[in-house]
């Protein structure tokens, strides 16, 4: 009876204790949740070998302890290295180790508890927007010298409200200020400083923006190192002020903003100038402006009388006597010149008349020469069509004649024949 009921419970098949071992070690390894988990306890012993430090974390409050190992190559990587009795938050993964059929924690960072998680999450933040360029100076843009209107981002029921309300009023009264609320503090304050900063933007008056809120522990700090609201103040297309109210940290919206005070009434000095100062400076530039003229009067009116001093010491007669003198050689130039001209004028005219004479046909008829016509009026220049017994006429120097040809000579005859 026993051996019937011993053998109907026994297996077909079973795990080996390397099966059993593998499968859970895949199944903790492959965990999405377990390959970067974040752990914190108290550390109850260190052992240091060469491998790396080995050290267990525990919870004494749930009796629950894990054992974790920092191998030799992480160890100058930790931010602190964990001691017995510290309590830690360890950054690691699960692993199995298959000798001892126990599971560990692979640490790659160790951070005191508390605050330590936080400030990582704030360095890894902040590394990340730096090398987007979201704080580089370049993009710091100048306030406006005489803003017409001013926005503040803030909790109506914020004391910085208030200091900001009374710092504006007293510095430049009249000036328009748009509130867009925000809640400043808790998980919702992301979310509401974002919105706050987009109905700024939406309404288009604002020449600046002021975030601000009064001063507070770190956590109420949080958001102003939310990535929405770095981005809001890195985008915003007006500049924005930060003025948030703690000297200790700076927070990622103060590096994002284009100028940073660290209080809100300094934020709100910042935006603004006072109208006291600018009187003062005012009247400090009509001082100088007076001066400057006064200056320049005088310079003028010492170059004025030093020209009548030296137009006193010329000796006008003087040099009206030069001119005139110059005057007159002038005028004798002038008209040896003028005379000069019409000599050689009238001599090439006589010159022109004597060629002329020359060639006068009645001059060469004067001097024995004369002109033979036939009786149709045309000069009979050669023997070439002359006959005997024709009628000619002849041009002498003084009347003429008409005769009749009563022998034509050859042309080779010579005139002497």
């Amino acid at each position: 009876m026993s051996l019937n009921v011993h053998s109907s419970i026994v297996p077909n098949f079973a795990l080996s204790v390397g099966g059993l071992t593998a499968y859970i070690q895949r199944l903790l390894e492959q965990d999405d949740q377990l390959r970067q988990v974040w752990v914190t306890g108290e550390v109850s012993s260190a052992s240091k070998y060469r491998s790396g430090l080995f050290f267990t974390l525990q919870d004494p409050d749930a009796k629950a302890a894990v054992s974790c190992v920092v191998w030799h190559s992480q160890l100058d990587k930790l931010a602190t290295l964990p001691e017995p009795g510290e309590q830690l938050i360890l950054l690691g993964r699960i692993s199995l180790h298959p000798q001892r059929g126990s599971y560990q924690l692979i640490v790659w960072q160790a951070l005191p508890a508390g605050e330590g998680l936080l400030a990582l999450r704030y360095r890894q933040l902040r590394n990340r927007l730096e090398q987007e360029g979201l704080f580089d100076p370049e993009r710091k843009r100048p306030l406006p010298a005489h803003p017409q209107t001013v926005a503040v981002v803030t909790s109506p029921q914020a004391a910085a409200w208030g200091d900001i309300q009374r710092t504006l009023k007293r510095r430049y009264p009249g000036l328009r200020v748009l509130f867009s609320p925000a809640l400043v503090q808790g998980e919702q304050a992301p979310a509401s400083i974002v919105a706050a900063i987009a109905r700024v933007e939406r309404d288009r008056r604002a020449d600046v923006l002021i975030i601000s809120r009064g001063g507070g522990a770190i956590e109420d700090m949080a958001c102003f190192n939310d990535e929405f609201v770095v981005r809001a103040v890195a985008n915003c297309s007006i500049p924005v002020i930060a003025g948030i109210g703690h000297q200790r940290d700076e927070s990622l919206a103060d590096l994002a903003a284009d100028v940073c005070a660290h209080t809100p009434t300094a934020a709100a000095e910042q935006a603004i100038p006072s109208l006291s100062d600018l009187h003062a400076e005012h009247q400090d530039r009509v001082q100088a402006f007076n001066s400057a003229v006064m200056n320049y009067l005088e310079v003028e009116h010492d170059r004025l009388q030093d020209l009548r001093d030296r137009f006193k010491r010329l000796k006008l007669d003087r040099q009206l006597k030069q001119e005139a003198q110059v005057v007159t050689w002038l005028r004798q130039r002038l008209i040896q010149s003028t005379q000069r001209s019409f000599q050689e004028a009238a001599q090439y005219h006589q010159l022109l008349q004597e060629k002329l004479a020359t060639l006068d046909p009645q001059a060469v008829l004067q001097r024995g020469y004369a002109v033979v016509r036939q009786m149709n009026g045309s000069i009979a220049r050669s023997t070439s069509g002359l006959s005997p017994g024709q009628d000619l006429s002849i041009q002498l120097g003084q009347g003429r004649l008409i005769v009749k040809v009563t022998k034509v000579s050859e042309a080779s005859s010579t005139f002497n024949e």
